[in-house]
């Protein structure tokens, strides 16, 4: 078993050392000492493209489901949550080391509503990355009116008490990169 302090770290081991069964890849955003890290799902691609054979585990901040797919159309075989107990986390780590799928079962299932919309995680996303509404309605094809509407909608879902509240709420719940 070996631990890493970065994801760029452990693609170094799995790519240097090899012969690993198995990958945990902790999804929260992280900031390295020299700036951004990769993301989780980059961590994920470029695990799958190095070991090929190698059984991914993303670890999630919470059970939810636009966090799972993410991870697993990266390319994980398993999705777990923080709030699993190790019992699931168990289950998750074998399935990934048969090449089986698995899926906290806490994480909602297909068709149920998350905490966002896909199109209010499009604009916050947006606005993190230092867009103004202006630019934001622009690129996305929509009204400015209709962008305010998502983040007032956004704001509500999220009890955020204004637009940087609301980012931050995102970017700490793993809503948003």
């Amino acid at each position: 078993m070996h631990e890493t302090s970065s994801r760029e770290e452990a693609i170094d081991l799995v790519r240097d050392i090899g012969d690993f069964d198995v990958a945990i890849v902790d999804m929260r955003w992280r900031q390295s000492g020299a700036g951004a890290s990769i993301s989780g799902q980059e961590a994920i691609r470029a695990l799958r493209r190095t070991s090929a054979a190698l059984g991914i585990v993303a670890h999630g901040e919470r059970p939810e489901r636009h966090i799972a797919n993410a991870a697993l159309q990266a390319g994980a075989s398993a999705y777990v949550s923080r709030t699993a107990g190790p019992a699931e986390l168990r289950r998750a780590v074998d399935a990934a080391a048969a090449q089986e799928s698995f899926v906290d079962p806490a994480v909602p299932p297909k068709g149920s509503r998350g905490k966002l919309t896909r199109r209010q995680r499009e604009i916050l996303q947006r606005l993190a990355d230092g867009e103004s509404t202006t630019v934001a309605a622009r690129k996305l094809d929509l009204s400015e009116e209709t962008v305010k509407t998502h983040m007032k909608n956004a704001l509500a879902r999220l009890g955020a008490k204004n637009r940087s509240h609301a980012v931050a709420i995102a970017l700490r719940e793993c809503l948003i990169d």
